[in-house]
């Protein structure tokens, strides 16, 4: 009885101190958000958009409207500087994403990604210059085989789970990022795509490869986080710099945590400068491709 008394008393005394608080959230004008990238045996990509309010209710129109033109975007390898030309690719319904590429009109100062090199990328736009640079590593950290085996009990007999074996070389400092792609899709980067080989340094490990999905849809989970027997599989493996690998660390991290009261504050480490957002990558890319069986 004199617990219940105590219980009831504590309640009341509780409940008697809360107190609603109102945020007063000052607002933000909207940032250049930069996604950059190079790989080697590929031309350079660049995207890019203003910031969208965190309160905005998103749309396609929204989004399409989002995308910054007539910017001057240029890429130089240390030898050729080259001004990227603005592309659009329609979706339909009048709408369309856009992006900057190799301008097939001046060639003579085109160029593909190389292993081993340093790019530096300027963008002028509404008046303010930005710039970033990134390195393609070599391709130092490889895995020598790919294969498939069957699930656990519980799963879907006609599943499949895709392995590799991987090597890393002694010394650390090997950053990674993978992608799956399955048939005719495009290649996805996992829910945790980014790793260091703080572990594994110097080690061959075999490691099972989570499959890549579209952040656009949920996350697959039960059978469909598995492979189908029959799919044509194929794997990238890229080795990535330093501030490539904690930008998308930095940035999984926050996108996970979205919706979770309990997840620490955390912020998205880029290396755009003049307080732009987002990322300019460089990859060193092997690529691999089986038949689930």
């Amino acid at each position: 009885m004199k617990t219940l008394i105590f219980l009831l008393l504590f309640s009341l005394i509780f409940f008697s101190c809360e107190k609603n608080i109102d945020f007063n959230l000052k607002y933000a004008p909207p940032v250049v958000v930069v996604e950059a990238q190079i790989e080697n045996g590929q031309p350079p990509i660049v995207s890019l958009s203003k910031s969208i309010s965190f309160f905005s209710n998103i749309s396609t129109e929204i989004l399409s409207n989002s995308f910054m033109h007539h910017a001057e975007v240029i890429m130089s390898n240390g030898t050729l500087a080259h001004t990227l030309k603005e592309y659009s690719i329609p979706l339909g319904n009048g709408y369309s994403i856009y992006y900057y590429g190799i301008d097939s009109s001046n060639l003579s100062t085109a160029f593909i990604g190389e292993l081993n090199k340093q790019y530096n990328l300027i963008i002028k736009v509404d008046d303010q210059v930005y710039s970033a640079k990134t390195t393609i590593p070599p391709l130092a950290k490889l895995f020598d085989s790919l294969w498939t085996k069957k699930p656990p009990a519980n799963v879907d007999t006609s599943k499949r789970i895709l392995m590799a074996r991987i090597t890393d070389p002694p010394g650390l400092g090997n950053y990674i990022r993978y992608y799956t792609k399955k048939n005719k899709d495009n290649f996805l980067p996992g829910l945790n795509s980014v790793f260091t080989d703080q572990v594994i340094d110097g080690t061959t490990y075999q490691i099972q490869v989570d499959q890549g999905f579209d952040r656009n849809i949920p996350a697959p989970i039960g059978d469909d986080r598995f492979f189908a027997r029959g799919d044509t599989l194929s794997f990238k493996f890229s080795n990535i710099d330093k501030a490539t690998y904690t930008f998308w660390n930095t940035w999984e991290f926050n996108q996970q945590s979205i919706g979770n009261p309990f997840s620490q504050p955390g912020k998205v480490i880029g290396n755009i400068s003049n307080g732009a957002l987002g990322v300019f990558s460089g990859y060193a890319s092997q690529v691999g491709t089986i038949i689930a069986r």
